[in-house]
């Protein structure tokens, strides 16, 4: 496991015309390491992924990616990041290579480079051979692959993904879930993965449980079973968060 700091936040407050969202969150992710975040509706996820990709102004609390200030240095920060959102934002009406080219357009690689690096991430995804067809044609699993592939394209160094197997069959849950805890272990990518899918958590893997806007526990999935004298992490949870659903 590397020591070096893929993503940095420190006492992060937010709120919602007064509701506070995020309270005095800190935590760190080092390169290699893949992060459970866990949490139930209204916990705090999704603004907190909000503020570490920029679609929300981060006002009290500091978030670093790869050592770059979020706020005084956002365009170096975000190159260093990946992100596939719960909900696809790819262009249905496209082909899968033209999502990617438009992509990498965006990233100002060249049409060389790109071509060269969809084709790489798309044989690793077992989707090259799907390049040319329209992602409208795609199963939910496939389109999640293309996701993955467009995240990846620019060779980021930490990824975030909200929710990536909710909907999906199990067959493709468990793909996705090998490829990226891959991607960890031999490429030293850094993974931020929130999910309410317990089963989805590997015990090497960092869990981060939150409630409430705030973490309510860190550790690996044993130690976080121990710290609350429970039998499983799917009780431990429970008890975190209170029994509520996720």
């Amino acid at each position: 496991m590397s020591n070096t700091v893929a993503l940095s936040i420190e006492n992060l407050r937010f709120a919602y015309q007064g509701k506070l969202a995020l309270d005095d969150v800190s935590f760190t992710i080092n390169a290699s390491d893949f992060t459970f975040l866990l949490g139930p509706n209204g916990a705090g996820k999704s603004t907190l992924f909000a503020l570490i990709t920029r679609l929300y102004d981060c006002r009290e609390g500091k978030i670093a990616l790869n050592g770059f200030d979020i706020k005084q240095q956002t365009r170096k920060a975000l190159a260093t990041l990946g992100i596939v959102f719960q909900q696809t934002t790819l262009d249905v009406d496209l082909t899968v290579q033209q999502n990617l080219h438009y992509h990498a357009a965006l990233y100002g690689m060249s049409r060389k480079l790109a071509k060269s690096r969809i084709q790489e991430e798309l044989e690793r995804l077992a989707m090259f051979e799907r390049r040319s067809e329209k992602v409208a044609k795609l199963n939910g699993g496939h389109k999640r692959r293309v996701e993955i592939a467009r995240a990846l394209l620019h060779k980021p160094s930490i990824l975030l993904l909200d929710e990536p197997t909710v909907g999906l069959d199990v067959q493709s849950r468990v793909a996705i879930v090998e490829y990226i805890h891959y991607l960890t272990a031999h490429e030293q990518l850094a993974v931020l993965w929130a999910s309410h899918l317990l089963d989805e958590i590997y015990s090497t893997d960092q869990v981060l449980v939150m409630h409430k806007g705030k973490i309510k526990a860190k550790g690996h999935r044993e130690q976080i079973v121990a710290m609350t004298k429970t039998k499983d992490i799917n009780t431990a949870f429970a008890q975190l968060t209170q029994g509520e659903l996720s």
